[in-house]
């Protein structure tokens, strides 16, 4: 049987237990646990099979709760309007009705650009090219009636968005004024000297899913030329170009210093986004049936907020999940920052692991407040 390695500080025993009730369950189960309460370290678990917390995999869509960090500076630096049209600043962008789209509607996924026709190749996704493509393109509903999830759309506005806006890739920015200073272990780009710490995630293709129609809007959702969207992390080039959609990796440590960073400050500091900062990017945008899934969904500006079916934290909650099961979020209701990467993904479990750890650290903040 595995056991966890790693430290909780007094009054999270609780949630070491039900992690370790996680290893002794499943044998194949990996993963990494990390949370900041208001800036100071209280949880950092990992185990399982080839986890340590050296170790780094992929997160997938967590990916998109860390650029948001980058979109969130643009607008505190006052570079960037939630409430002006994305052909503000983006002139291309304003055909095909989409010239009244504001930013906050565009970043909370109801541009209808869920995809192109044909799909981008693997190598555009951080290019100008695929941004060349997604401005041209005719959205699939009138922009800002409706939402539906934007799986790798949104990292082509976001990337275009602050190239245009400052003059810099999201990937450097989020490098220069994130990553490097506060010592985050989660990447957008992974380094090559960075390589030997990474393992790939590890998924099982079920051969009885259902069918999804390339040319439904579900279909165009995942338009990435590979078999699976679960691959992208574990493809180099996807990895070290840093799709801020779904190819970052890192550990979660990383995310949830990331999240306390930007929240309560860590290491004496006050966090990087001011509470008007962070009321613009948490405040919901949308929420309801999810126009290319059919399930419920919710969204602030990038970030997910949490609900009934992804009740992950307080309603001042802020985060996002990967397709693996991933998720790191801050609940400043708590002041906690939170992350949790598996090695295996986790799709189809009810309640989620996460979230039944992210509600153990909770109870415990709570009590200990």
């Amino acid at each position: 049987m595995h056991t966890s390695h790693g430290f909780v500080a007094p009054g999270y025993e609780n949630v070491r237990a039900l992690f370790e009730s996680f290893l002794a369950e499943d044998p194949q189960y990996s993963a990494q646990l990390a949370a900041f309460a208001n800036g100071t370290p209280v949880v950092g678990l990992a185990g399982g099979p080839d986890m340590d917390a050296h170790t780094i995999t992929g997160a997938y869509s967590c990916s998109k709760g860390v650029a948001a960090m980058v979109i969130a500076l643009l607008v505190q630096d006052g570079v960037l309007d939630l409430d002006a049209p994305v052909a503000k600043y983006w002139p291309e962008f304003a055909v095909h009705g989409k010239d009244r789209l504001l930013v906050r509607e565009a970043l909370s996924h109801q541009a209808g650009l869920m995809g192109v026709e044909g799909g981008f190749a693997l190598d555009e996704f951080t290019t100008a090219a695929a941004a060349g493509r997604l401005a041209a393109a005719r959205p699939y509903w009138q922009p800002g009636r409706q939402f539906g999830y934007h799986a790798l759309t949104i990292g082509i506005i976001m990337e275009e968005l602050c190239r245009r806006t400052a003059g810099e890739s999201l990937q450097s920015l989020y490098d220069r004024r994130i990553r490097t200073p506060l010592g985050v272990d989660f990447f957008l780009g992974l380094p090559a000297d960075q390589e030997p710490r990474y393992r790939d995630v590890l998924y099982t293709a079920d051969p009885q899913q259902p069918w999804v129609d390339p040319r439904s809007l579900e279909g165009l959702n995942g338009n990435a030329p590979v078999s699976t969207v679960m691959e992208l992390p574990n493809i180099r080039s996807v990895r070290a170009a840093g799709m801020s959609a779904a190819g970052g990796v890192g550990s979660a440590e990383g995310l949830a210093r990331l999240y306390a960073a930007a929240t309560t400050g860590i290491n004496g500091a006050e966090g990087f986004l001011t509470a008007k900062t962070l009321e613009l990017m948490s405040q919901e945008q949308v929420w309801g049936l999810d126009r290319s899934s059919g399930l419920d969904n919710a969204f602030a500006v990038v970030f997910m907020k949490p609900h009934p079916s992804r009740n992950f934290g307080s309603h001042r909650a802020f985060g996002h999940e990967g397709a693996n099961a991933a998720l790191g979020f801050a609940d400043p209701a708590y002041g906690l920052g939170f992350g949790y990467i598996p090695r295996r993904a986790e799709e189809g479990r009810t309640p989620g692991r996460a979230h039944r750890l992210a509600a153990a650290v909770r109870r415990s903040a709570a009590v200990l407040s």
